[in-house]
């Protein structure tokens, strides 16, 4: 099952978090979303070692990574090989089925429109970024675009997933 302590994003601001009057983040869940977190950023260093836009994401289902998946855009020659698109097709066919709910997504960046809509079908439980995404993310242009009753944490491991991304295209402005 999803962990039900999730914060849910109420505020519409990218990267904030507010909490809900009965869900209180605990330490032991800031330590699990760290850790799964930093599973994801290893997926964005792979993505980055191979040239590609460096997000990456790792799917969660009781407690056991199921799916985990870097971008490949590149190297697929597909605009569609977003990191969020592979691994959610990772993680149906590990479960069997379309619908992830009670899974948890963690990916380093905030999901652009086109893996919020993904998302949403695949009725993903909950979703934790690391960096929100200003210019592309889902909550700019279609926040209704998640399932309703997902849970939208963002902000764990900010700095490091933001520091990837800008390593990644200052080394392409050189």
């Amino acid at each position: 099952m999803c962990q039900q302590n999730a914060l849910q994003r109420a505020d519409g601001h990218k990267g904030r978090t507010l909490q809900s009057k009965n869900a209180v983040m605990t330490d032991e869940q800031t330590k699990r979303d760290e850790y799964f977190m930093r599973l994801a950023l290893n997926e964005a260093k792979a993505a980055y070692e191979e040239g590609e836009i460096p997000v990456g994401a790792v799917i969660v289902a009781n407690g056991r990574v199921i799916a985990r998946a870097h971008n490949q855009t590149e190297t697929l020659h597909d605009v569609t090989a977003h990191a969020e698109m592979l691994a959610i097709t990772s993680a149906a066919s590990m479960l069997g089925g379309k619908y992830l709910s009670g899974c948890t997504l963690y990916v380093t960046v905030e999901p652009c429109i086109m893996c919020a809509g993904a998302l949403g079908w695949a009725q993903m439980s909950r979703i934790v970024y690391g960096a929100a995404d200003e210019k592309r993310g889902y909550s700019v242009f279609a926040p209704k675009a998640l399932h309703p009753k997902a849970k939208v944490e963002g902000g764990i491991l900010e700095e490091e997933c933001k520091a990837l991304m800008q390593a990644f295209f200052a080394g392409k402005r050189k």
